[in-house]
């Protein structure tokens, strides 16, 4: 029996041709989910303080934020504080920023790591009608002294450890920054740099208690208020700040409580959430007010990447969030395990793999494909993720086919893939559990938006073509208010109600959608051709060999080159295999080693029946993985191309001479 090809979408408008210098435009189209129209928020619930104080009186007793106790320097169990117990700290919280002045609709900044101080500083602003300003842990002082004096933040929120990089927005940021509060002690030295600069700083207990003895009333929040100022990290330019408001926030635990009430995936009062992505970012922000809206339990991660897996194992978490950067690193995690574990025990999984994936290709769910295999095999990597994960989300950027294929099979659980950008605030395509078929794609649309392709005729996408492509449009109540004091740029990408987010999807037979490019990626090469490179990044990224691969081209050169971080396992065991010496940098160095990564790229372009002029002709191997310390990600991990050309452009100038004189000679 295999998978029947079922529609998650249907129409809701038709198509129309283009006109008047406008692209055409296809069909409207909007979940099968939403069949009977998009489910309403719950009665009574306006706001992101509904979404809180509602979960408050239904589960006050319910585990709401752990986190792990430190006993003699070892990490010990997770410590829980209660709905009730957080809501008592939050009214404090709030009476202590009304007693120093703080009005509603002021701007309060917070910056540091993810920690239960983060969210009740977060519950504070959202009961006072504050509006709350993430300043982003990965964005380096520029940005966060920007972001502060462009949103006027008058009181800013800190973790301990980023006191001194918030005071190098100093003196500039103190026109509107005039009282900062640590999430945990201060010390005399910054209480006196404080001072020099007109500053006020608090510890966190000695803040609280400034409200004691007052009571402020909370304001009358609505739907249409303003709740966050999330600005995103711009691949060019400053950061713009995305206006959401309660609405959107509503709106989208809404449409989510559908999506899996539908799915049989139901969120319960006993899901436990792992927080460690960035709650600046609006994903891990949806996805921890969608807990808190359930009454379910939130445990925050120690802040080190390296000890995370070990995190997981004490928290046990039911859904696991994760960036495909985390999951590429469980992935090759996996298979070196797998490469040192000799002969048989590589047997036993691949033949366990191969016979589990084989029933899951003819339509069976991943439970029932092959319990025995679970069991004897795949057990162990379930336990790596603490033994309860039930949900693997993954979002930020696309997921390799090969990753996640993978991770279906072995990790026991539903793996998922999902799309939307803060604009959307978030989910708007999410692909199902257990349907196979949507291997490679971000799923349908959620039911609380309506979606529709725009005709991109430069870069011949044809949204009226028997294979719908086009930029992806989104329409609905879960789109942002609009750019903050940038009207202007709003105007660009909200016209007529329909957010243009400058992705080039595919609409799939089942009705899920496929991201194939990006509008503005696309440049010229001198014989005229031209390429859309995110569409040749992703197919590259197929590459086993590669980790990540970036893509250079130009108007003055025929042809293209590429810069990439080679998967460390694959070069050295390739290396082992042939005779190259050389520790892992030496052969990133090495000509023979770039000549075999370069094959590796080619056979695939090859395979993919990539054009001729689509096929890189050089590659330089860099063994450091992009990264946003050098500036060449976006903290959601985007590639920062104007940023990537200046950091190799040396690297990129010897490519082309040496491959020019190497054509040349040829002649």
């Amino acid at each position: 029996m295999s998978q029947q090809p079922q529609k998650y979408i249907f129409q809701v408008e038709e198509g129309k041709e283009g006109s008047d210098g406008r692209p055409s435009v296809g069909p409207v189209y909007r979940s099968v989910y939403a069949k009977d129209g998009f489910p309403e928020p719950i009665e009574g619930m306006d706001s992101c303080w509904d979404v809180f104080r509602m979960a408050v009186e239904k589960y006050p007793n319910n585990h709401m934020l752990g986190r792990r106790e430190i006993v003699d320097g070892k990490p010990g169990k997770y410590v829980w504080q209660t709905y009730q117990e957080v809501y008592d700290i939050v009214i404090k919280l709030g009476n202590s920023l009304r007693s120093c002045g703080v009005e509603e609709q002021a701007k309060c900044g917070i910056y540091g790591a993810n920690s239960p101080e983060w969210i009740i500083s977060m519950e504070a602003c959202n009961a006072h009608g504050l509006y709350c300003v993430p300043l982003y842990d990965t964005l380096g002082a520029g940005a966060v002294e920007f972001i502060i004096t462009h949103s006027e933040v008058s009181i800013v929120f800190v973790e301990e450890k980023k006191i001194s990089e918030l005071f190098k927005t100093c003196p500039k940021a103190t026109e509107y920054m005039k009282t900062v509060v640590s999430f945990g002690g201060v010390t005399r030295e910054q209480k006196e740099e404080a001072e020099t600069f007109g500053l006020v700083i608090y510890a966190w207990d000695e803040f609280l208690k400034l409200g004691e003895g007052k009571q402020h009333d909370l304001p009358i929040k609505k739907k249409s208020d303003i709740c966050t100022i999330m600005y995103t990290s711009g691949t060019t330019g400053d950061p713009k700040g995305v206006m959401i408001s309660n609405e959107s926030i509503v709106t989208l635990i809404a449409g989510v409580i559908r999506l899996l009430k539908s799915a049989n995936e139901a969120l319960t009062v006993k899901d436990v959430y792992l927080s460690y992505l960035p709650l600046a970012h609006i994903f891990d922000r949806v996805i921890e007010e969608c807990f808190i809206q359930h009454g379910a339990a939130i445990g925050f991660w120690r802040g080190d990447v390296k000890l995370l897996i070990e995190d997981l194992g004490e928290l046990k978490p039911t859904i696991f969030c994760a960036v495909p950067r985390v999951l590429d690193r469980v992935y090759s995690g996996l298979q070196q395990k797998l490469a040192a574990g000799g002969f048989f025990k590589k047997f036993m999984f691949d033949s366990a793999f191969s016979y589990k994936y084989g029933h899951m290709k003819k339509g069976q769910s991943h439970v029932e494909a092959s319990p025995l295999s679970d069991k004897l095999v795949f057990s162990k990597v379930k336990q790596g993720l603490g033994g309860n994960v039930r949900i693997i989300l993954s979002g930020a950027a696309p997921l390799a086919s090969h990753v996640e294929s993978f991770l279906r099979v072995v990790a026991c659980c539903h793996v998922l893939q999902g799309y939307g950008l803060t604009e959307s605030c978030a989910g708007t395509f999410v692909s199902l559990p257990d349907r196979l078929d949507m291997l490679g794609t971000v799923g349908p649309p959620v039911p609380n938006v309506d979606i529709r392709l725009e005709s991109v005729p430069e870069m011949e996408y044809d949204a009226l073509a028997s294979t719908p492509r086009g930029e992806i449009c989104i329409r609905g109540k879960t789109l942002f208010s609009g750019y903050y004091k940038r009207e202007d740029l709003t105007k660009e990408v909200l016209i007529d109600g329909w957010l243009h987010t400058g992705d080039v999807g595919e609409w799939q037979p089942n009705g899920s959608m496929k991201i194939i490019d990006r509008k503005k990626n696309i440049f010229k090469l001198s014989q005229g051709e031209y390429v859309a490179v995110e569409n040749l990044e992703n197919i590259y990224g197929e590459v086993q060999a590669v980790d990540s691969v970036w893509v250079y081209g130009n108007s003055f050169e025929s042809f293209l080159v590429a810069v990439a971080n080679p998967n460390q396992h694959i070069l050295e065991k390739w290396a082992a295999e042939n005779g190259v010496s050389g520790d892992y940098n030496a052969l990133c160095q090495n000509a023979k080693a770039k000549e075999f990564i370069l094959g590796e790229l080619v056979k695939m372009g090859k395979e993919k029946k990539m054009k001729g002029f689509e096929i890189i002709k050089a590659v330089h191997l860099d063994p450091v993985p992009f990264d946003m310390e050098r500036d060449l990600l976006t903290p959601t991990y985007k590639k920062k191309r104007p940023q990537l050309l200046k950091h190799y452009q040396n690297v990129i100038d010897e490519m082309y001479k040496a491959t020019n004189e190497s054509l040349a000679s040829r002649k």
